[in-house]
């Protein structure tokens, strides 16, 4: 067994304040994504974690990208038949966050998803490069399957279906929006002192700004 006792790391990049942060938490959360992005380091700056309750009863939890966020929410898309897509359909509390290693940063949004609209999903499947419409075809996501070649053969015939005309979306893959209730956010300070600053969603629809202990 490898012991990870003397992994250590002291954070002192950044701070974050109460004298200097928004009344809303997409207002910062803007501000994080496009700071991170500009200071580079990190590949995908949407990449983030989606935590579900599944079927079976556990909690998994999966990187996908985001695609989307305004005043409203954060999309992705996904096929809907699939272990995440089912989960969140029966159960549509869930979590995303994201952790930005170059700023010793991190964000963990709980939330309430729902369907996108077929438009919004439209347009932007339309968007995708044709193989990543065509994968989305081809893949029966999270089923079993008895091979790689089963996939590559099937991609095959539709490349030949579609040569010349538009793949349609199909109605199994589509948009979720996650409406936030609660949003923390994490900066890593020295001596494991952390701040940690929490926006919750009130009855009045009032974000409630707290500091919390690291």
């Amino acid at each position: 067994m490898k012991d990870l006792g003397n992994y250590r790391k002291s954070y002192e990049k950044s701070e974050l304040l109460e004298t200097n942060i928004p009344e809303d938490p997409i207002n910062l959360f803007n501000r994080w994504f496009h700071e991170v992005e500009d200071f580079g380091g990190v590949d995908e700056v949407n990449a983030m974690t989606v935590s579900t309750l599944g079927l079976d009863g556990f909690p998994k939890s999966r990187v996908v990208l985001l695609k989307k966020f305004n005043e409203e929410g954060f999309i992705f898309y996904t096929n809907y038949n699939s272990e995440k897509g089912k989960a969140i359909l029966e159960n549509p509390n869930i979590c995303l966050s994201f952790f930005w290693h170059s700023m010793e940063r991190q964000v963990i949004i709980k939330g309430i998803a729902e369907k996108t609209s077929d438009i919004i999903s439209d347009n932007y499947f339309a968007s995708r490069p044709k193989g990543s419409q065509l994968g989305a075809l081809v893949s029966a996501q999270s089923e079993v399957i008895p091979n790689r070649e089963y996939l590559e053969e099937n991609l095959n015939q539709l490349e030949k279906e579609y040569e010349e005309k538009e793949v349609p979306r199909p109605d199994f893959w589509g948009g979720f929006l996650v409406k936030p209730i609660e949003v923390e956010f994490w900066q890593g300070r020295p001596n494991r002192l952390h701040d940690r600053i929490r926006y919750k969603l009130s009855k009045n629809y009032y974000w409630k700004i707290d500091r919390l202990s690291p």
